[in-house]
């Protein structure tokens, strides 16, 4: 059930991170209560995903996947343009994620 939470948790903040670039430096009131409300769900569901993980796995895991989130989002949604190398630092950090994952220092 913690990675359920953890992967909510990353949604929400990806979501409220991409939403950020619409409130116009929180200027337009439906925008900025839609970050602020998935920055909340965010460390709801984050604070529910460390009941069952350790407080460094959960953050390490879901600063990075909200990075390769957020990236993706912003390319599709915003389509910026990005370099080779930013996309082969998202590798890994993919990468470092799965090592995490894997790693005999936590359990599901």
């Amino acid at each position: 059930m913690s990675w359920l939470f953890l992967f909510l948790g990353v949604a929400a903040e990806a979501m409220s991170h991409v939403a950020l670039k619409e409130t116009d430096g929180f200027t337009k009131p439906v925008a900025s209560a839609f970050v602020l409300l998935g920055h909340l769900a965010a460390f709801m569901f984050l604070g529910q995903a460390m009941k069952g993980m350790p407080v460094g796995i959960v953050h390490a895991l879901w600063a990075g996947l909200a990075i390769i989130t957020v990236t993706l989002l912003s390319t599709v949604i915003y389509r910026q343009h990005l370099e080779l190398t930013t996309w082969l630092g998202m590798g890994l950090v993919a990468v470092g994620i799965g090592m995490i994952n894997l790693s005999q220092g936590h359990t599901h």
